[in-house]
């Protein structure tokens, strides 16, 4: 038999000097120390800030999908 699973989502910012990817990875190294059971996430949202005609800072909202654990 199949197993189901519900997912709750929730919404966070990850911002670098370097790249989308590395907002991306910054943010999910950040909420899996507080978060658990994070299976997915989703960008939602890509900006950043220029300085001097240049990218100077990536932001990237994501939605992360943590599996759902109801109370035994």
């Amino acid at each position: 038999m199949a197993t189901n699973k519900t997912y709750v989502k929730t919404e966070i910012v990850g911002s670098s000097d370097k790249s989308v990817s590395d907002a991306i990875e910054s943010a999910i190294a950040t909420a899996s120390r507080s978060l658990r059971n994070l299976e997915w996430f989703e960008v939602a949202e890509v900006r950043g800030n220029i300085r001097d005609n240049k990218v100077s800072n990536y932001q990237v909202t994501l939605k992360l999908g943590l599996r759902y654990e109801p109370k035994a």
